[in-house]
């Protein structure tokens, strides 16, 4: 560790969002093969308050007091001698350990050049939004021109780039969504947007190729019967019932399959040309963690949520 200090958030212990405190630590220092990056800012994403909640213990086991989040987009402060990828004052996006912090550390393996005209904020979106979308709709969900699929939550940190993506390899896109959200979800150029808080999806839609579900439960319950012969399912909160799968003849997917480095900078120019957008909903300071969370875990609103570190002036 270095003399410098920084603000992160800290956990002690599993809990609530009363667990996250702000503290003031040493700054990392990079191995020979990792990078110090200068966190602008930092993604907020469910698996984040899962972890804290200690639900993910057995996939993700923590040992305290740690720093939550992975996802973000930062300059790069200082690389190790064995980095040669990147130099000081690249502007990158990506993973880091312990994303919560004005400072994280990165291998090289994790990160991303952004484009000129990309900005951080709209980099934060990638990882654990925009990443997610690709994986489910080609991936995993092998989406292609000409195909329907059926996005849930399509207003969503996942949903509205879903829908985006799906228009932009040439599917016809049909997506759930509360009142307040339809002509959003339009705007984003759906072919059909179903208001679920009125309408039963399973009673307007039939035989499409592919269902993306960031909802689960029963939502999932009620989509194999939309789903044609062959089609596929890609699940993206819990694992898919192989019993359902069989009986409908689908598959169903649950990470397995993941987007590649070329597939993120790809996304990266999609927005950074205008192609996609990103919409975030809040920004919090680092000192407003605990509200961040909550409205995480609260599973409503439209698009991102994300913590700002610094600012580029």
């Amino acid at each position: 560790m270095s003399d410098q200090t920084m603000q992160a958030i800290r956990v002690y212990q599993y809990g609530n969002e009363e667990v996250l405190q702000l503290e003031s630590i040493p700054v990392p220092v990079p191995k020979d093969n990792e990078v110090l990056i200068r966190v602008h800012y930092a993604g907020i994403v469910p698996v984040d308050y899962k972890i804290r909640n200690g639900w993910m213990h057995a996939r993700f086991p923590q040992t305290f007091p740690y720093i939550p989040g992975t996802i973000m987009s930062g300059v790069i402060d200082t690389v190790g001698s064995a980095v040669s990828e990147f130099k000081a004052g690249d502007r990158v996006f990506g993973s880091v350990k312990g994303a919560y912090a004005e400072y994280a550390i990165a291998e090289p393996k994790e990160l991303v050049h952004m484009p000129d005209r990309l900005s951080l904020k709209e980099a934060a979106t990638i990882r654990g939004g925009a990443d997610t979308a690709w994986k489910a709709l080609f991936s995993e969900g092998e989406l292609g021109a000409g195909q329907t699929v059926l996005i849930h939550a399509a207003a969503g940190g996942v949903g509205h780039f879903a829908v985006q993506l799906a228009k932009w390899r040439g599917a016809t896109v049909i997506g759930t969504a509360s009142t307040g959200n339809i002509d959003y979800i339009q705007s984003l150029g759906a072919d059909q947007v179903i208001d679920y808080t009125t309408t039963a999806f399973e009673c307007v839609v039939h035989d499409v190729d592919l269902v993306v579900d960031a909802v689960g439960g029963t939502t999932e319950d009620r989509s194999w019967s939309v789903i044609k012969q062959g089609g596929k399912l890609v699940a993206l909160t819990q694992l898919p019932s192989k019993e359902k799968a069989k009986e409908f003849n689908v598959t169903a997917t649950f990470n397995t399959k993941f987007p590649t480095h070329a597939n993120l900078e790809q996304l990266a120019q999609l927005l950074a040309d205008g192609t996609i957008k990103t919409e975030i909903n809040t920004v919090y300071s680092l000192a407003d963690v605990k509200q961040a969370h909550k409205q995480c875990e609260g599973k409503r609103g439209r698009g991102r949520i994300l913590l700002e570190l610094f600012t580029i002036k």
